[in-house]
């Protein structure tokens, strides 16, 4: 190899070296949707989500080892909005409606992440709170689906509005949570 070369490939090496150190620009990977046991407490109401049926929540921190969780994906989704909470998110999961089987207990492994879900608002059917739910899906038409069936409308998480999961909850004419979800 010629010197001429072996500077270049020299240089090509530093670059890629130093592009390593930084980052390269591009961000680091996400981390994959934790599942929660029967000790798992919702970090807004402080309470035992497995007392809670209807979707749940995580967001993941780059400053935190163990996922904060949500009780229903309007805490979930109000936590993104509030200005004092913290802002360093790796990730943000919810459970995808159209694969879960149990509105009560949505089972393991059914996540997307909230920022690909497709999200219903302003249904007939409440949250394990007891209060209007954000529904997600993971495919605009199994959100389609559950609109025809319980009313409501499907948007996309920069659609929904602050004060629908801010705001004091406007009760519909409903469908508690003991009823079918789809």
């Amino acid at each position: 190899m010629t010197v001429r070369w072996r500077s270049l490939v020299a240089a090509a090496l530093l670059g890629l070296a130093l592009a390593g150190c930084d980052g390269g620009g591009e961000a680091a990977e996400a981390p994959p949707p934790a599942e929660y046991g029967g000790e798992a407490i919702g970090y807004f109401c402080g309470m035992l989500l497995a007392e809670h049926g209807g979707p749940k929540g995580q967001v993941h921190l780059d400053s935190r080892e163990a996922p904060l969780w949500f009780s229903s994906v309007r805490d979930t989704v109000a936590f993104t909005l509030l200005d004092g909470e913290p802002k360093d998110v790796a990730a943000i999961y919810v459970n995808d409606m159209s694969r879960a089987t149990d509105w009560q207990a949505p089972e393991p492994g059914t996540w997307v992440a909230l920022e690909d879900a497709f999200l219903v608002i302003e249904s007939r059917r409440l949250g394990g709170m007891g209060l209007p739910e954000v529904v997600p899906f993971g495919t605009a038409a199994a959100a389609a689906a559950f609109v025809a069936e319980h009313g409501g409308r499907a948007v996309r998480l920069a659609e929904v509005p602050a004060d629908y999961v801010l705001g004091m909850p406007q009760l519909p004419a409903q469908e508690g949570p003991d009823h079918a979800t789809h």
